[in-house]
């Protein structure tokens, strides 16, 4: 080819360019000089973009929580994100919302530092086991705090008798006796939040809800939320999702996107934006990309979308310093 020809070929074709790092340079302006690089880096300036413009469009925002966000140190970001209404429907596991009510009761996690190790440099489990200590990857958490736990669901429980909750309105019923500001269950409640958990019984809650039932009352359909949440969607005047990891959470919020009856000309999300380390060869949910979900309806064929590859423990932060720092200048 000609070089004629081959500059034709690249005409309205953006070239790579690499970021310059500036003394005091700001969050955003550090993600704004990312807009030209590849990669991971490219990636993660277009989810600034696209969450930004879920915030200044009319969008309700859907955000979906898999993986132990909690127990690594991410529960005043989401709660931070609740309270500040750049999220407005939560749907998590149940295993993020144990660890939430155990901070909110006073219990904390813990790092786990070099020292306990084997010879070999790994953590010694059965080392932990013996003392009465739960691991989660690098965090640990000791057995005690589940046993407040059990002691704070049942008083809550004692009050639930005489009528059917939804998922959601359970949820609700335990936030409600949660008084610590930094909490995700207690944000929700005040500010009108609705926290979904379609596999509760898969958790610590679901385990004391039904140990509870073996001696008392309490009535929790498993199928009530469905309804209220594709209403949420059927109302949005743009819907966007913000999925953290992928799993259960993120399918209760696109099958919703898929069913829920939109405005004329309207189909699935408008806005996508996932976060997550698993890739698309397993098959596996958490790996499925944002495109194959169009083939389903669940994500409009015109919709803004990016998968971040990554960790969200990094990639969260950095996301929402930026959208935040991104909006304050804009009310300036």
């Amino acid at each position: 080819m000609d070089e004629e020809g081959y500059a034709g070929d690249l005409n309205g074709l953006r070239p790579v360019k690499g970021v310059q790092i500036g003394d005091h340079m700001s969050i955003d302006e550090l993600v704004s000089g990312l807009r030209s690089s590849a990669f991971g880096a490219g990636r993660l300036a277009k989810a600034v973009d696209i969450f930004t413009a879920m915030q200044t469009e009319e969008t309700t925002k859907f955000m979906g929580v898999a993986g132990a966000l909690v127990p690594a140190g991410m529960r005043t970001l989401l709660a931070e994100l609740i309270r500040d209404r750049y999220v407005d429907v939560v749907v998590t596991t149940g295993a993020n919302l144990v660890h939430d009510i155990l901070e909110a009761l006073g219990e904390h996690h813990y790092l786990i530092e070099s020292t306990n190790t084997d010879a070999h440099g790994d953590r010694d489990d059965v080392w932990l086991r013996k003392r009465g200590i739960d691991r989660i990857y690098d965090v640990f958490v000791h057995d005690e705090a589940f046993a407040r736990l059990e002691e704070f669901l049942h008083g809550v429980f004692e009050h639930m008798s005489g009528r059917r909750y939804s998922i959601r309105e359970f949820l609700t019923a335990i936030g409600e006796n949660l008084s610590d500001p930094g909490s995700i269950l207690r944000s929700a409640v005040e500010r009108d939040v609705p926290v979904f958990c379609p596999a509760i019984a898969d958790s610590m809650i679901g385990l004391h809800a039904w140990l509870y039932k073996q001696m008392g009352s309490l009535e929790v359909d498993a199928f009530d939320d469905m309804k209220e949440l594709i209403e949420l969607f059927s109302v949005a005047p743009r819907a966007g999702a913000l999925i953290l990891g992928g799993g259960v959470p993120k399918n209760f919020i696109f099958q919703a996107a898929l069913i829920a009856p939109r405005p004329a000309g309207k189909e699935g999300l408008d806005y996508a934006l996932q976060i997550t380390t698993s890739t698309p060869e397993d098959g596996s949910l958490s790996g499925a990309t944002l495109e194959e979900a169009k083939s389903w309806g669940k994500i409009s064929e015109h919709a803004k979308t990016v998968t971040l590859y990554g960790d969200a423990t990094i990639a969260l932060p950095l996301i929402v310093a930026a959208v935040r720092e991104r909006l304050n200048k804009a009310t300036r």
